[in-house]
């Protein structure tokens, strides 16, 4: 027989010294191995020919010990014998583990049989058909105290391999002897080269020391330990626990990995939520008392307007005045779109006309981006305000063209999708089809700490007087206040992604007529104009009376209330703000409507027909207008609501609005 150079892999000292001895007197060079991992040490400066190993043993059993073995190139030739008493009980499948033979533990003079019997066919190998059979099984018996361990075995390795936490078994000296799959699934680490590395070289520098730190502590003083706070390990977080593990075989450490990023994922996003609500909140109170303001202004300049000669040297000044009235009201807009209290007229619109509509407007003024349209057919139809999903695909252009300022492409695709393919995302989508809407510039991208906060308002990475901060903060207002949902991918040099989700529905689209533009109609029917501004009063009394209607005023509800209680059968139309003191619109209107089911009540608001307005008109209220509003708008509300024709309404910076339920 060729000497060999042979290791023997095995936790019982009697087993070692037998086999080195039977081994060595046979004249093979043998080299012995406590446990799995000391084996693994030793094969980094010795290769034998031949190797024993032993199934149940400490730090890295039989098994594992194997598959490492096997998984390294320069030992594929290695030729490897199972030693091991529980082969009767386990019926073991030596080859499915990258072993060539196995040998059952006995009496060890038969024993030395069997391992001459497995050294001949080892060196045999390549010449015959080797038997698959076990060698020695035949003399031993099945033993009830190993069925019941090896049972007990099993069911922890079942139990173990259902936990989302990763376990890892490390030594003092923090090797990894055993991991569990959700651990080498939360490493990304195949097992057989996580098994005996160390577990310090998973994590930074920094926490690094802490972890050191933790194993140090549960070694000398055997008690749990908890971390403080989460360690990052691939790009995700975990909170780590330490427990001791001491019995008369070995001295081990239990890791576990709780994977908390989504939990804290959660929590970021909520708490971000409670803040965008919160700043939404502010966002739509400044609007709406900036509208009251360019109220004032709108209808002073309406009022000069009125029948003066366009020749005149300040009817340009006027008009001039007017259009940054417009402007102003289109900040507040976009305020009134992030706050979800913009205008809004929803009805069932194809968003691909829409979207071919935006393209070809943007892509006048900006010849430098070339724009690519993937758009489905047969896409469903969606229920939204036209002019506001204008807007947002407007501020996501112009957001993209800022980020390619020597030119680019832009891709804009749109899908039909549902609640499915939503899933991982941390929606909470209602089931059905959806619409998804993406766009995708090929500009400079984000990092992570801008991504976090492009959607608060006037947060901008623009130097000072080239941006408001408002685009991309009134596109999360919209698509939220159309219970849609959105997010943004990015990444420095790579570009950005936006995509939204919008509701399908399975309505009609209804396409959108040509405006009509009528001269102002003059009445002479009494109006009660109630408002909590004294400046609002007085400029919408003088609108009122230059068109010719008989005003009554009131500075809130109470006494709107009490007046039309008093004089109700003079009183044709009551022009009724929303938001006051004392006695709001809403419950005003649901006053007088007790006295007078027949009212006639035109709803005013610095806010949208979103929300309390849209209640209140559902209640039976006629109509609405949004401030500011100009004397053609006012007169044609007014007009409508006192002959009960419905109207369709264009609102200042080119939102619609519909005055609604409007009746005789």
């Amino acid at each position: 027989m060729i000497k060999k150079k042979i290791l023997v892999v095995d936790n019982h000292p009697i087993i070692l010294e037998y086999m080195s001895k039977f081994l060595s007197k046979a004249g093979h060079e043998v080299r012995t191995s406590e446990d799995g991992l000391h084996a693994l040490d030793l094969l980094e400066i010795w290769r034998p020919d031949i190797i024993f190993v032993d199934l149940i043993m400490p730090n890295i059993d039989g098994k594992k010990l194997c598959q490492i073995i096997r998984a390294m190139p320069e030992m594929k030739d290695t030729y490897i014998i199972i030693l091991s008493a529980a082969a009767a009980e386990e019926q073991l499948d030596f080859r499915a583990i990258g072993a060539n033979a196995c040998i059952a533990k006995g009496p060890l003079g038969k024993m030395g049989q069997y391992v001459a019997a497995a050294l001949h066919e080892a060196e045999h190998r390549g010449t015959r058909d080797l038997q698959e059979r076990i060698f020695g099984v035949e003399n031993l018996y099945s033993r009830q105290i190993t069925k019941e361990l090896l049972s007990i075995w099993k069911h922890y390795e079942v139990v173990l391999g259902s936990l989302s936490e990763g376990i890892l078994e490390i030594t003092p000296g923090g090797r990894i002897v055993f991991a569990n799959p959700a651990a080498i699934t939360l490493t990304g680490i195949p097992e057989e080269r996580l098994l005996a590395s160390s577990v310090l070289g998973l994590f930074n520098p920094r926490e690094k020391d802490l972890v050191r730190d933790m194993i140090d502590h549960v070694t000398a003083e055997a008690s749990v330990v908890s971390a403080d706070s989460p360690v990052k390990l691939n790009d995700r977080e975990f909170m780590i626990k330490l427990l001791p593990i001491r019995d008369d075989m070995k001295r081990t450490l239990i890791m576990v990995l709780d994977d908390v990023s989504e939990r804290k994922q959660i929590e970021t996003q909520f708490h971000h939520a409670q803040k965008m609500e919160a700043v939404g909140t502010l966002a739509g109170g400044i609007a709406h008392d900036f509208n009251n303001l360019l109220m004032v202004v709108q209808g002073n300049i309406s009022l000069m307007l009125f029948d003066l000669d366009p020749k005149h040297p300040f009817y340009e000044r006027l008009k001039s005045i007017e259009k940054q009235v417009q402007s102003g009201s289109r900040l507040t807009a976009q305020l009134l779109g992030y706050a979800r209290k913009g205008r809004y007229e929803v009805k069932p619109i194809d968003l691909n006309l829409l979207v071919q509509e935006a393209c070809e407007t943007f892509n006048r003024t900006r010849k430098e981006i070339l724009i690519h349209q993937e758009l489905t057919r047969d896409l469903y139809a969606i229920e939204a305000d036209a002019g506001q999903l204008e807007q947002v695909l407007m501020n996501l252009f112009v957001n993209a063209a800022d980020a390619m300022p020597g030119g680019g492409s832009l891709l804009v695709r749109t899908v039909n999708t549902d609640h499915h393919a939503m899933m991982g995302k941390l929606y909470n989508p209602k089931p059905g089809n959806y619409v998804l809407l993406t766009v995708t510039d090929s500009g400079t991208g984000m990092d992570r700490k801008t991504m976090e906060r492009i959607f608060e308002p006037f947060f901008t990475t623009k130097e000072m007087g080239r941006g408001t901060g408002l685009g991309l903060a009134s596109v999360y207002g919209i698509v939220k206040g159309h219970g849609g949902f959105i997010d943004v991918e990015s990444e420095r040099g790579k570009g950005t992604t936006f995509r939204i989700y919008l509701t399908a529905t399975d309505k009609p689209v209804v396409r959108n007529g040509a405006e009509v533009h009528e001269p102002i109609k003059r009445g002479n029917e009494t109006i009660l104009l109630v408002d909590d501004e004294q400046m609002m009063l007085e400029i919408g009394r003088d609108l009122l009376q230059t068109m010719g209607y008989r005003v009554i005023t009131a500075r809130d509800g109470e006494e709107a209330v009490e007046i039309y209680r008093g004089r109700r059968n003079e009183i044709d139309l009551v022009l009724l703000d929303i938001v006051m003191p004392k006695m709001g619109g809403g419950q005003a209107y649901d006053c007088m409507k007790a006295m007078n089911p027949e009212v006639k009540v035109l709803l005013l608001s610095g806010y949208s027909i979103d929300g309390e307005a849209t209640q209140i008109l559902e209640r039976g209220c006629n109509g609405f207008i949004q401030k500011p509003f100009n004397l053609e708008q006012l007169s044609r509300s007014v007009k409508a609501v006192l002959t009960g024709n419905e109207v369709q309404k264009k609102g200042n910076g080119g939102a619609t609005g519909l005055a609604r339920g409007i009746r005789a």
